[in-house]
């Protein structure tokens, strides 16, 4: 038996172990199946060159809990270590990574933003553990088993071991604070959180099923009443894990229904079938699988976040993919698997790490050309999904500039008629008719087909096309495309009259003369709140409405991109200001001019004022109460 120190110039490293990863300590687990897996996979490469002269078999990674006798143990039928290798790896090289890592990061705080500690390796067991085993044999011939035991002090023992199967044993001693992870609950928790998807099956236990060879018989007694002979059951082994999960397999290798139940083992309270994936598989200039899939999406940017899981070879990591997918991406759902993300450093390292650049590129052009594709492939049925899938990419499109340029293959503008245009095909369908007196082609659009039905109408009465853009980004990707596209612009059809929105040529002559107009204004200013409209005097066909409310394009959007996070800095609570355009064609503005008492004139102007209001959802509480017995008074 050989004692000895372990070289450390820090007497005190393992309460640093346990102090500063205590938020984290549950990743012992994690970091112990991690190395035995290693230990695993080496010896099933050196089998398959010819330099292991043993079988490779069917090995496993077991998870035993002793509750009564405190302990915790985790064994593999790996690649196994000699005394001199326990003395190098896990006395020099295991600890010194361990208190570097501690020495780099103890007074980094909880808020560091470390997202992995695959560097400590094997000494994050004492952050649970009050002493710890390794019983271990080699897969070489004629080579001893060895014991090594450490109370997390600098002290260690090494002595030989009657174990006779390659591969290693490790015995955690849990400490009386850490009594949680002797529950088996916590454990399986644990296991499937981490381990889930892991290269080696990993066993917790055992269980019951039907015995796959046994086919109950029925039998016959005298009076002919049958009976079936109970099912037999066979025990065994409870393997938590799937070992090859889809993401691990080329898509030629899958089907839908793969795709299908593999996102049912991801996301087992998800009931909605995910709407289309796109499989990630990539090996130059960086190695990257996984599978995203695109769920039905809500309006509400933030509830769909945190849904795609990182693992570094098979191993869980996070489920915080910022920094490493693009982030209008990170409403979707899925996988990311890449041995090549740095894991033992902070977020800020990490997002200027160039590699991750890279990867977030990679995922962006492979998510915009599968998008292409299925709109080739199929356009109706993307159509079909236009609304579940519109906020993804209008994010992307307004985040993004290379999703941006991608995205007019198959970004999609629908109309108010169900229709569904390109920007090229809307450009195209719209350019001879919607291009105002100064060249500039301008896109109308409504927010609410019903609220804004009237205003529909009229554009349509001129055959201009209005899209339907609903989403709570529009106003922000409205401004992205008039900064990009070139000579055009957005107009809500509320935003003015029909013919201030598109202007032409053909100006409608007035029927009142200047003095007329002079008078009118006298009237309708005493009549009307000025601190709530601006009122314009216009001429238009006369069968239009004498008095229509608009709300300026500039202001509303305004107030819409601020309410959703941008627009004008320093804009404040901008007050509802709204345009009252006044029709002086119309026969009512008429009436209301040449009629002589002052009572029926305010009435005239009131009534039609909140008509307009009316139209607009504008009229509530106490004003509408009025409207509606004034309404009745002159029905009388």
């Amino acid at each position: 038996m050989t004692k000895g120190n372990i070289n450390v110039s820090v007497e005190n490293i393992f309460p640093l172990i346990k102090k500063f990863l205590y938020s984290d300590h549950e990743i012992f687990l994690r970091e112990l199946i991690s190395n035995a897996t290693d230990a695993t996979l080496k010896l099933k490469h050196l089998t398959n060159i010819g330099e292991a002269k043993v079988e490779y078999g069917n090995p496993k990674i077991e998870v035993k809990i002793d509750k009564k006798g405190k302990k915790l143990h985790i064994i593999d039928q790996g690649i196994g270590m000699t005394a001199e290798e326990v003395e190098k790896y896990i006395n020099q090289i295991a600890f010194s990574g361990a208190e570097e890592f501690l020495d780099k990061y103890k007074d980094a705080g909880k808020d560091s933003g470390i997202i992995g500690h695959f560097g400590l390796g094997f000494y994050s067991a004492f952050m649970v553990a009050e002493k710890v085993e390794i019983i271990t044999k080699s897969y070489l011939e004629d080579t001893e088993a060895a014991r090594w035991t450490c109370d997390g002090s600098p002290e260690f023992t090494l002595e030989p071991a009657d174990k006779t199967e390659r591969g290693t044993e490790i015995i955690l001693h849990i400490a009386d604070d850490s009594t949680e992870f002797l529950e088996e609950s916590r454990i399986r928790e644990l296991l499937t959180k981490y381990n889930k998807f892991m290269p080696i099956p990993i066993k917790f236990g055992t269980k019951e099923i039907n015995d796959p060879d046994h086919k109950p018989e029925t039998k016959k007694d005298k009076d002919g009443k049958e009976t079936k002979e109970p099912q037999k059951k066979i025990t065994v082994d409870n393997i938590i894990n799937n070992p090859n999960p889809a993401w691990t397999k080329q898509p030629t290798e899958l089907e839908d229904k793969d795709y299908s139940d593999f996102y049912r083992e991801l996301y087992p309270m998800q009931f909605e079938e995910p709407l289309f994936h796109i499989h990630l598989n990539v090996d130059y200039p960086f190695n990257l699988t996984g599978i995203l899939y695109f769920p039905k999406m809500t309006a509400d940017l933030n509830i769909q976040k945190d849904k795609i899981q990182l693992y570094q070879n098979q191993v869980f990591v996070t489920d915080n993919v910022e920094g490493i997918v693009p982030e209008f991406l990170t409403m979707l759902r899925g996988v990311i698997d890449s041995p090549d993300i740095p894991l033992n450093v902070s977020r800020s390292y990490l997002q200027a790490d160039g590699n991750v650049k890279k990867i977030s590129s990679y995922i962006t052009r492979k998510v915009a050309d599968k998008l292409k594709s299925l709109f080739n492939d199929n356009r109706e049925d993307f159509e079909k999904k236009w609304n579940d899938i519109k906020i993804v990419i209008e994010y992307g499109m307004l985040s993004e500039d290379k999703f941006f340029e991608k995205a007019d293959a198959f970004a999609l503008y629908p109309t108010v008629d169900g229709k569904y245009y390109t920007y090229q095909e809307l450009f195209d369908k719209i350019k001879d008719n919607q291009t105002d007196k100064d060249g500039k082609l301008v896109i109308l659009y409504a927010s609410d087909e019903d609220s804004q039905h009237s205003y529909i109408e009229a554009a349509k009465d001129k055959a201009y096309e209005v899209l339907l853009l609903d989403s709570p980004i529009v106003s922000h990707l409205m401004q992205k495309m008039e900064s990009t596209k070139e000579n055009i612009t957005f107009a809500r059809v509320d935003a003015d009259h029909i013919d201030n929105l598109i202007k032409k040529d053909d100006t409608k002559i007035s029927k009142l003369s200047e003095d007329q107009k002079k008078e009118l204004e006298t009237i309708l200013k005493e009549a009307i709140p000025s601190e709530k409209f601006m009122v314009q005097l216009e001429a238009m066909d006369s069968d239009a409405s004498p008095f229509i409310i608009t709300q300026p394009e500039f202001m509303r959007r305004m107030k819409e991109m601020q309410a959703t996070g941008g627009g004008m800095f320093g804009m404040g609570n901008m007050p509802e200001m709204y345009n009252l355009v006044v029709n002086t064609n119309s026969d009512l503005v008429g009436e209301i001019l040449s009629t002589k008492t002052k009572k029926k004139q305010d009435r005239l102007i009131s009534q039609s004022l909140d008509l307009a209001r009316l139209s607009q959802g504008l009229l509530k509480g106490k004003e509408l109460s009025e409207f509606i017995k004034r309404s009745y008074e002159m029905i009388k």
